[in-house]
């Protein structure tokens, strides 16, 4: 087996590039699909959550107002930081749950946006860093996701730098270009991540 961590900044194509890695068979762990199951309605986490930041952050079907805590926490270091407390321990337990059902000769891939702010690349056998410029992901998340220029750009500046996320990269996956570049370069990376599984 190897363990992959696979991140990049908001609007950098990591979910795509997630996404192309399961279909050519990776195991995909994936963080944000994790943290969101561990603040369900009727966990423990969503409980937690609801003692620190109080009821106002549920809607009105007793669900996480993740829109609502965005707004608290992107505003805030000390909230942000509030909330990582409660979510990341889940989410690692969670994570470390699924790594354990997969094959011996499987490349499981754990989807971990934050892995370079959180200093987890030391967790992985290696690091895969999906990377784009900062004005190719402004213009993704203004036109994509329908964010504005400001809130994309308190997202980004949220996260990790560029140069933090590449520092941490055994390999970095460039998605300035089309998608047709993109799927190639995967390929590469593909075969590389066999390789080291096979080994």
């Amino acid at each position: 087996m190897v363990k992959v961590g696979l991140t990049g900044g908001i609007g950098s194509g990591k979910s795509e590039v997630s996404r192309l890695l399961a279909a050519r068979g990776a195991v995909i762990v994936d963080a944000d699909r994790i943290a969101r199951e561990v603040v369900q309605p009727g966990t423990p986490g969503l409980a937690a959550v609801v003692a620190e930041f109080g009821p106002e952050v549920l809607a009105a079907d007793g669900t996480l107002d993740r829109p609502r805590l965005g707004a608290i926490v992107f505003a805030d270091e000390e909230r942000l930081g509030a909330l990582n407390a409660i979510v990341h321990p889940l989410v690692r337990a969670r994570s470390l749950e699924l790594e354990g059902e997969a094959g011996p000769g499987a490349v499981v891939v754990h989807d971990v946006p934050l892995l370079a702010e959180n200093g987890l690349a030391p967790l992985y056998d290696l690091v895969v860093v999906v990377d784009a410029g900062e004005q190719t992901r402004l213009d993704r998340l203004v036109r994509l996701r329908g964010m504005t220029e400001d809130e994309a750009r308190a997202r980004m500046a949220a996260q990790a730098t560029r140069e933090d996320r590449l520092a941490v990269a055994d390999l970095v996956i460039d998605n300035n270009g089309p998608l047709a570049a993109l799927e190639a370069r995967v390929d590469e990376v593909w075969r590389e991540l066999r390789g080291r599984a096979g080994e």
